[in-house]
């Protein structure tokens, strides 16, 4: 199921019709479980086979968003239809702001997941577009599958060719007519201010900035130091004033491909932005051309996590470490609503049927392809275990054998990446997995600080708290990664978790346990081998982080179970305080 749209639920007027507007909702469903389509592509882009994640599932769509955005009611309303018709998982691309999350039994998605999830279903969310930034996690309840978001080993490449016969690599769609045999003036942002404007504004290429005399027939160059001024308006504003092209530096963005349509474009990184203005300031007319996009495939290193995949800790506990996992969502080719758009068609083309996105839209239903490939093979496991199967497999090195890193080149953490970038097929074959029931997670809003009865409203169950939860208990879910969202040095600096797995591999199978901690952060696991006759043998173990020696701040480590067949990676986070 795909619901359309991230925006934070509110009250809107809807009309009738079930058909996507925007396609936001198809390209989600056809990535999540799309037929295979030979020579699909986007005007020549991308050009292949495409196919969903799990192309032999049944799709089932429900709108509950429309342009004004996600009514809490409908959200809700689509889940329990959602359920009442049997699917089997449920893919959210859907979400509020980080700045605007309810708690978990206030939020709609939530409570609608957690209906699902009594009911056997998985529920896989993106994580959210508003990072790099910690705590800006959503959708994390410890019962959804949150996702954040990865590139892919293909980039889109628009050449800028300089007056002085330097050619710089940016990022960009755009179909541009520019050729090698006509360049054009190139003239900074904050030189083509309007009357009146600050500099600083056009620089931005800021609504209302440019002046139309000083900028048309130039390619305009403007910078990023006020963020509130998307790439879309820039590219308006420059077209608006008559520009030629513009280039667009920018670090945060420079990986995320915007597509320009016609108009030429191309956003470059701070290091070629700057090559560019020095090459602006040692002419007196400096030129340059913009050339239309190329595809690049066999992109290294990859995956990365993407600039805008939202980050842990989650903003609502820091005992469940989120996101879960990454997966691709970073120019993503699937189906879209064929419509006119001036803005992304090219000048004499007809509306494609594909698109290219990008955002943890476009990652969720990788993750609910890839959960329904999964349980394909195993029709009875249930959501949890589905799920612990994607994140104790998941991979945390990129296609360089190296560690998978941040958009600025950072080796990413946990909260970043959650337990890494999803890997199908070893998903198949996880060894063995977490299981997490109704109750464990009911035994979760006890200890975050729900009182019986709200629970028992929400669940419809006659559950009772046990005496004196706390918060402190949170880390004991049976979950497959582990977060202690506060180890107090000045109180012992110790604490021990328990979790308990279940072999659904073969029978006669011995466990032994790996470790990788950093930082002086002690961690022991008891016992260190684990023995399972057969299969659906459950085992119990414990980890005991040990801080006194550790610095202050969030520790990443991870411990893996193998019987040389099999690799059971827990991931953890620690914040010694």
């Amino acid at each position: 199921m795909a619901l359309d749209s991230i925006r934070p639920p509110s009250p809107i007027f809807y009309a009738g019709s079930p058909r996507d507007t925007v396609g936001h909702g198809t390209h989600t469903a056809s990535t999540a479980g799309g037929s295979m389509v030979s020579n699909a592509s986007y005007y020549g882009l991308a050009h292949g086979v495409a196919k969903g994640g799990s192309p032999s599932s049944r799709l089932a769509m429900y709108k509950a968003c429309s342009l004004g955005g996600c009514s809490s009611d409908i959200v809700l309303k689509a889940i329990d239809d959602a359920i009442a018709d049997g699917v089997d998982i449920i893919s959210l691309s859907l979400g509020m702001s980080s700045v605007f999350q309810s708690d978990f039994l206030h939020d709609p998605i939530a409570i609608g997941a957690f209906h699902a999830d009594q009911k056997g279903i998985l529920v896989v969310c993106s994580g959210g577009n508003d990072g790099p930034y910690p705590f800006t996690v959503v959708n994390s309840a410890p019962w959804i599958v949150t996702v954040g978001a990865s590139s892919i080993d293909r980039s889109f490449t628009s050449t800028i060719l300089l007056g002085n016969s330097n050619a710089l690599k940016g990022v960009a769609i755009n179909f541009s007519n520019h050729t090698k045999s006509e360049s054009y003036p190139l003239i900074y942002g904050g030189d083509a201010a309007a009357k009146f404007a600050p500099v600083s504004e056009a620089s931005n290429c800021y609504p209302g900035s440019l002046d139309v005399k000083k900028a048309a027939g130039k390619i305009v160059v403007c910078i990023n130091s006020e963020p509130s001024v998307t790439r879309r308006v820039k590219r308006l504003v420059a077209e608006d004033a008559g520009a030629k092209g513009l280039i667009f530096i920018d670090e945060a963005e420079k990986e995320i491909p915007f597509d320009s349509g016609s108009f030429a474009f191309s956003e470059v990184s701070d290091r070629e932005g700057n090559q560019i203005l020095e090459y602006m300031n040692s002419t007196k007319n400096p030129t340059a051309i913009i050339l239309s996009t190329v595809e690049v495939d066999w992109f290294k290193p990859a995956p990365t996590v993407a600039y805008f995949s939202s980050r842990g800790p989650g903003g609502l506990t820091e005992s469940i470490l989120k996101p879960d996992l990454i997966a691709p969502g970073v120019g993503i080719l699937a189906a879209t609503m064929p419509v006119v758009n001036r803005e992304t068609t090219p000048e004499g083309k007809k509306p494609s049927s594909f698109a290219i996105k990008s955002g943890t839209s476009m990652s969720c239903p990788h993750v609910a392809g890839a959960a329904a490939f999964v349980q394909a093979a195993h029709p009875r496991w249930t959501p949890s275990m589905i799920k612990s199967a994607l994140m104790t497999t998941a991979t945390s090195t990129n296609n360089l054998g190296k560690a998978i890193t941040t958009s600025s080149g950072e080796t990413a953490d946990f909260h970043d990446m959650g337990a890494g970038e999803i890997s199908p097929y070893r998903a198949l074959s996880p060894g063995l997995v977490f299981e997490t029931t109704t109750e464990d997670y009911q035994y979760f809003l006890c200890y975050y600080g729900y009182k019986d009865h709200v629970i028992r409203s929400v669940s419809g169950t006659k559950f009772n708290c046990p005496p004196n939860p706390s918060s402190d208990l949170v880390p004991e879910l049976n979950y497959p990664s582990i977060s202690i969202g506060r180890l107090d040095r000045g109180h012992g600096g110790v604490r021990t978790v328990h979790r308990t797995v279940t072999n659904v591999g073969p029978g006669n199978s011995t466990y032994e346990v790996r470790l990788k901690a950093r930082d002086g952060l002690g961690v022991n696991v008891f016992p260190e081998r684990l023995f399972f006759a057969r299969r659906r043998m459950k085992a119990s173990y414990q980890v005991t982080f040990d801080a006194t020696r550790a610095r202050k701040g969030y520790r990443f480590g991870s411990l893996t179970w193998s019987d040389g067949a099999h690799s059971v990676r827990t991931v953890f986070a620690v914040n010694v305080v």
